[in-house]
């Protein structure tokens, strides 16, 4: 079998669905065990001086076991990534996605879900309970809530079912985005949906 394809140059045009190609071949060889990149100092030191140039933003959950730059083998300066409770968006996710696909040219935005997660364990059991958290977590749990509220929570496939459908939402919600909208209509942008598997290390897309 052939070694694979290095990553593109830096400052190489990407497309929308080049990006998504290479962000998922980086998962391929993560899976396979093949990966190019490791987390070296010289690699850090090989990007500091010039402009970042990321070709992708990748939004997921704070899971220690979920870490996007190994997942997606990838190496200083190819992605952006924000990590929140669940991959909930607050006004500053939405600044800093806003802000790397504007100023920094970004062709793809990752909405990136995970099995067994634990955000919205909590959110589908606050609603089955009618015991909402105390602190910032029921902010948390109030943003995943109505994911939840709409496939409902009494079969025990809920909490799966719960963490595909606020990925939707994610999406969903970063597309309607007011300077988000316009470049994922002129297809200069795309936001896509994934899911990942603990204990394959799969990232599956998730259909709309």
């Amino acid at each position: 079998m052939p070694p694979p394809s290095p990553t593109p140059a830096a400052g190489a045009a990407r497309t929308p669905r080049t990006a998504l190609a290479e962000l998922l071949a980086g998962n391929r060889r993560f899976v396979s065990g093949e990966p190019l990149h490791g987390h070296d100092v010289t690699a850090a030191a090989a990007v500091a001086s010039g402009d970042q140039q990321p070709y992708a933003v990748v939004l997921g959950c704070i899971d220690s076991r979920v870490p996007l730059e190994a997942i997606f083998d990838q190496t200083f300066g190819s992605i952006c990534v924000i990590r929140t409770g669940a991959h909930v968006l607050d006004r500053a996710v939405l600044g800093s996605i806003e802000y790397v696909v504007g100023q920094l040219g970004v062709p793809l935005v990752m909405v990136l879900g995970h099995e067994r997660c634990g955000a919205v364990g909590s959110a589908v059991e606050a609603l089955r309970t009618d015991e909402r958290p105390g602190g910032s977590l029921a902010y948390v749990v109030d943003q995943i809530a109505p994911a939840v509220r709409e496939v409902g929570t009494d079969d025990p496939s809920a909490h799966p079912r719960a963490v595909r459908q606020h990925v939707r939402r994610t999406v969903a919600a970063l597309r309607a985005d007011e300077l988000l909208a316009g470049p994922v209509t002129a297809g200069r942008v795309a936001v896509v949906g994934a899911l990942y598997d603990l204990a394959t290390g799969d990232v599956a897309l998730l259909g709309e």
